[in-house]
């Protein structure tokens, strides 16, 4: 279940969105298989392997454990492949360390083994939306890539000494506002325990509304798992269900956003439509905002 930007990526590369490929395990949605990867990587055709850490309709990992991701690592080395980690929203969970997280943990470990890591800061960190990075081991692939090649005046004059690299040479846009300040306030006033403390919440509130809905009557908490607690172990920051009557599911998004008090995206899941809480705002107080959107989802259910 890769971003919706990997296969765009692909058609923009001329890599081809037909040439981008699942390799999850049969009867998992996210899960990697690594026999079906080895497979793919023996034609000689797979030459970047994608994972999520953190997926966007869900919020679950792709692998539960630094293990899994050295496999990978050796995979691709094996073959001469790049490994990219999606790390959109789950790069922050790295700072959960209490065994409350511990399935967001495990599902970051083995992160820093990948060839490049991307994410976004308006996730978590509360900036501007137009505000993402990549992290990559290899310092000097970005500047082959993009590098001003015989733009003199573009070099500001320095030579000999290492400089900090012109965004104009490790990107693709040649002009572009300060983006790394508000990054760069945020992550001095927050520090590492501010946002610790800030992220315990937000998963602390996901899991309470993911629990709640769990045992609504009317309502399916997504993916459907026999059991709650293993639901709840695995919610991250994002909440998915769906209403189980069809005519209110056909319009629950439309339904809940129209109380002006909560706001989902639509989305689907297995065929049908589907709600997906997002919960990423450095103002949250669970039993306040648990409060607030079981009301609403009640409220909305009643309507049926």
């Amino acid at each position: 279940m890769p971003h919706s930007s990997l296969a765009k990526a692909a058609g923009i590369l001329g890599i081809g969105r037909a040439n981008v490929k699942s390799i999850c395990r049969d009867g998992h949605y996210l899960r990697v298989d690594l026999v079906r990867l080895e497979a793919e990587l023996k034609t000689n055709k797979a030459s970047i392997v994608a994972v999520s850490c953190g997926e966007v309709n869900t919020g679950h990992f792709a692998t539960s454990s630094l293990a899994e991701m050295e496999s990978l690592r050796s995979l691709c080395d094996k073959y001469g492949a790049w490994l990219h980690v999606d790390g959109a929203f789950g790069i922050f969970g790295r700072i959960l360390k209490d065994a409350e997280f511990s399935a967001i943990s495990k599902g970051c470990e083995g992160m820093e083994l990948a060839d490049s890591i991307a994410g976004d800061a308006h996730k978590f960190l509360n900036v501007p939306y137009d505000c993402g990075f990549v992290l990559c081991r290899h310092p000097s692939e970005a500047e082959k890539v993009f590098q001003n090649a015989n733009a003199a005046y573009l070099s500001g004059g320095q030579s000999g000494a290492a400089s900090i690299p012109s965004p104009l040479n490790i990107g693709m846009e040649n002009s572009r506002r300060f983006r790394a300040l508000p990054v760069y306030a945020s992550l001095v006033a927050y520090g590492q325990v501010g946002y610790q403390k800030m992220l315990q919440k937000q998963v602390r509130l996901s899991r309470m509304i993911a629990g709640w809905i769990y045992d609504h009557p009317k309502y399916n908490a997504l993916p459907e798992l026999a059991n709650k607690n293993d639901l709840l172990n695995q919610t991250y920051i994002i909440v998915l269900f769906s209403a189980k009557d069809d005519e209110l599911n056909n319009n629950l998004t439309k339904e809940i956003n129209a109380t002006s008090k909560l706001f989902v995206s639509g989305t689907s899941w297995q065929g049908r439509p589907a709600c997906r809480i997002a919960i990423s705002n450095w103002r949250v107080e669970e039993e306040r905002d648990f409060a607030l959107v079981t009301d609403v989802l009640d409220n909305v259910a009643g309507k049926l």
